[in-house]
């Protein structure tokens, strides 16, 4: 599969992607020369008489607030809930949509535009780096990478937003799926279990507007999402990060936090991945939210971890999610 000509501009370094086929050595410019198109003909020379369809203002309201509503009642009972829409929320939402499109999967997003910190790279600087062999991922997605030149152990996205805005865009696209940005999490729903901590059976959601304003006016009582199974990917300790985790400790589900520790990239990674896991009934947690409950590693400006602890919490949602809905349903 060739990249979306329309990602690619002047190369100099091998560019990769799917299943590995190199797609450029040397300097070529594969955008941006194309003859005039069909849209631009649409248009030109016309401006002066140029005007909208007509409108009514309420009738953009109507638009946008009839379908908002109308997913609010279809997913106020989903089959999962992701908490994140970061690189791992994400990836994880992108690989069930794909696997089981019968899944009603709801993803809740704190910020106003999902994608965590994958929108760049480190700081400031825009190319993202992934350590092999999470170019896997990348070459499911088709986004083109550049190998390194020198070192195989890792490929480099020119351009974090390229990988970020392909797979947010292809799993808004899954009609199984629905985002709620601007949306935060508030608690956890439970049920009591047996023995040991309570069975989660959902989140707890209000407006991120609302709920950064709880103490400085009146209360307003948040909505709710039942789910027999939550996926948290919130991150580490920050204004919404870690929010499952120490929303456990609070109701005494774990004993205490292990504590991010200090960065090492080849620890972090493989314990992100291989730690991702339901860490108790009805809550499987991935990426970094992982680093405050286990105490591991955090891993700084590479992504492969995020991706594939994704992958990783999709697989194990896959088999567990049926005996879930059993469990819910009786």
């Amino acid at each position: 599969m060739s990249p979306p000509a329309a990602l690619v501009e002047s190369v100099d370094t091998p560019i990769t992607t799917l299943k590995g086929k190199v797609l450029a050595t040397e300097t070529s410019a594969v955008a941006g020369n194309a003859p005039e198109t069909k849209l631009l003909d649409a248009f030109a020379n016309k401006w002066d008489d140029f005007k909208f369809a007509p409108i009514r203002e309420s009738q953009v309201s109507r638009a946008m607030t009839r379908r908002y509503f109308q997913d609010l009642d279809k997913y106020a009972e989903s089959d999962i809930v992701i908490i994140g829409a970061g690189s791992c929320g994400l990836s994880t939402a992108y690989v069930l949509a794909k696997a089981r499109p019968d899944l009603k999967i709801a993803i809740i997003e704190a910020a106003v535009s999902p994608g965590g910190g994958a929108w760049l790279g480190g700081q400031l600087f825009s190319a993202m780096v992934l350590r092999k062999p999470a170019d896997a991922f990348l070459n499911d997605l088709g986004v083109p990478y550049e190998e390194e030149p020198g070192n195989p152990n890792f490929v480099v996205v020119r351009h974090a937003a390229m990988f970020t805005s392909t797979l947010l865009s292809k799993v808004v696209s899954f009609p199984n799926v629905k985002l709620f940005n601007a949306t935060a999490v508030e608690d956890l729903i439970t049920r009591p279990s047996q023995s040991g901590p309570p069975t989660i059976a959902g989140v707890v959601v209000n407006w991120t507007l609302v709920a950064q304003h709880h103490d400085d006016h009146s209360c307003m009582d948040p909505n709710t999402i039942n789910a027999p199974l939550v996926i948290s990917t919130t991150g580490h300790d920050g204004p919404f990060g870690a929010f499952s985790a120490k929303r456990l400790v609070s109701m005494a589900a774990i004993d205490k936090l292990g504590g991010m520790r200090g960065l090492d990239m080849n620890r972090a990674e493989d314990s992100i991945v291989k730690g991702t896991r339901e860490v108790t009934k009805g809550l499987i947690m991935g990426g970094m939210e992982l680093s405050e409950i286990d105490g591991s590693n955090r891993m700084g400006p590479t992504f492969g971890a995020m991706t594939l602890s994704g992958v990783k919490a999709a697989e194990e949602a896959l088999k567990i999610i049926d005996q879930r809905k059993r469990e819910c349903a009786e």
